[in-house]
């Protein structure tokens, strides 16, 4: 049963979600017991501190503890500046009131902070990918998840270049993951593309998450949220798989928006909260459906100036290159990492590698703090941000020119995607 709903017009109050947290906590045996909950970083949208007050409330008054988990997959560890900061939280508010409340980050790259809980074969892997990946796969996952009664899984879905849709298990698997599983689902995705994934409920990548999942005995809750920026447009409480799903359903009502034809040049303005192009990258992945061939994305993100803090060094090696660029030499690219492999893909983008050519779709250009001499050596676009004028591109669609604010939730696609 999924306690709670949606709306695709208008949101829900706050007064609202607290009662709907207080009828699911009330329909499960947690008095005394110990709770992980798993909670986006900074680079999603949702009411974290809305949710955090009202769990640890809740739950305090039951005599049951709960911790927070920060599901980082491979992004960087979050200060406790930023922490406070997403929860909307003063440092003396945290030690007043919540200090009994542990806050951690993930830790994808720690050995010591992962645990082996199952091996996924080759012959499985294969029948899930449907013959795209035939690897055995370990199934790793944080320690901290078995040292609880309960897993909350506490997070957003919107559309997503890898999985289809995010939320629900994927805050396990990768958001709480080791390495080996998070590098071959990202690869996974890439092979069917951010153009054939983004959006659609039912993929692949999800079938092994799910599947990855069945190793993982704790009982799961979850609460999935569907955020614009108007604020809280559903919350689905429940076994994770059923709100996952009806979060999803919302997800693509206020989540994909479907434009008549494509334009030739997209000015996308990357949210804020993206502050290296690892994460920014969603600006591409949203609007690459919209732009016509042979046309121009630009990402504009005058406040970034890193590729990536965690994996920027392998990518100055690669760069960014269409799928066929890789698949053509994966020998060649034998030790870079799936996932970085992956998100070089799904910026760059459709395009085809014949013959040593390799011919991109679209151009990708950056409009970042990122130097011109680097984006050259990584394969991308380069211009200056000052001279990107956003006021002047608004209101000329007809010449095939669109600005699209607060990009990197929004998925873009045509209207003749629907058939």
């Amino acid at each position: 049963m999924i306690i709670g709903g949606g709306h695709k017009h208008g949101v829900i109050a706050q007064a609202e979600v607290r009662e709907r947290c207080r009828e699911a906590i009330d329909a499960l045996d947690l008095a005394g017991k110990r709770i992980l909950a798993l909670i986006p970083d900074s680079t999603r949208t949702a009411p974290v501190g809305l949710m955090f007050r009202t769990l640890a409330d809740l739950l305090a008054a039951r005599n049951a503890r709960i911790d927070f988990l920060i599901a980082l997959g491979t992004h960087p560890a979050m200060s406790e500046e930023k922490i406070l900061k997403m929860l909307g939280m003063s440092a003396n508010e945290r030690r007043k009131h919540y200090s009994h409340v542990g806050i951690f980050n993930h830790e994808w790259n720690n050995p010591q902070a992962l645990r082996v809980i199952g091996t996924l074969s080759s012959a499985e892997m294969d029948r899930l990918s449907e013959g795209r990946c035939a690897r055995e796969v370990p199934v790793e996952l944080n320690r901290r998840v078995f040292d609880y009664d309960h897993i909350f899984i506490v997070g957003p879905t919107f559309p997503h270049e890898v999985v289809g849709f995010s939320g629900g298990h994927k805050y396990l698997f990768p958001g709480v993951a080791g390495p080996e599983i998070i590098n071959f689902f990202h690869w996974l995705g890439a092979l069917v593309t951010n153009w054939k994934i983004n959006g659609v409920k039912d993929t692949v990548v999800r079938r092994v998450i799910d599947r990855a999942v069945e190793f993982v005995e704790t009982p799961i809750t979850n609460f999935d949220m569907v955020v614009t920026r108007q604020g809280l447009k559903g919350l689905y409480i429940g076994q994770a798989r059923e709100a996952f799903s009806a979060a999803a359903d919302l997800s693509a009502q206020v989540h994909v928006k479907y434009v008549d034809r494509p334009f030739k040049r997209v000015l996308g303005v990357a949210a804020e909260m993206y502050d290296d192009l690892w994460t920014a990258g969603k600006v591409m992945y949203k609007l690459e459906p919209i732009v016509e061939d042979g046309g121009e994305l630009i990402i504009y993100a005058p406040h970034i100036t890193e590729v990536s803090y965690t994996h920027g060094h392998i990518l100055d090696r690669i760069g960014y290159h269409c799928l066929g660029y890789f698949c053509a030499q994966i020998n060649k690219f034998a030790d870079i990492p799936g996932g970085v492999m992956a998100h070089s893909t799904h910026v760059r983008g459709l395009g085809t590698y014949s013959g040593g050519i390799e011919k991109p779709r679209i151009t990708v250009t950056l409009a970042t703090g990122i130097p011109r001499e680097r984006c050259e050596r990584l394969n991308l676009g380069y211009l200056d941000p000052r001279e990107v004028k956003a006021a002047e591109w608004i209101g000329r669609q007809n010449e095939g020119l669109l600005l699209v604010e607060h990009a990197g939730e929004i998925l873009y696609r045509l209207k003749s995607d629907r058939a």
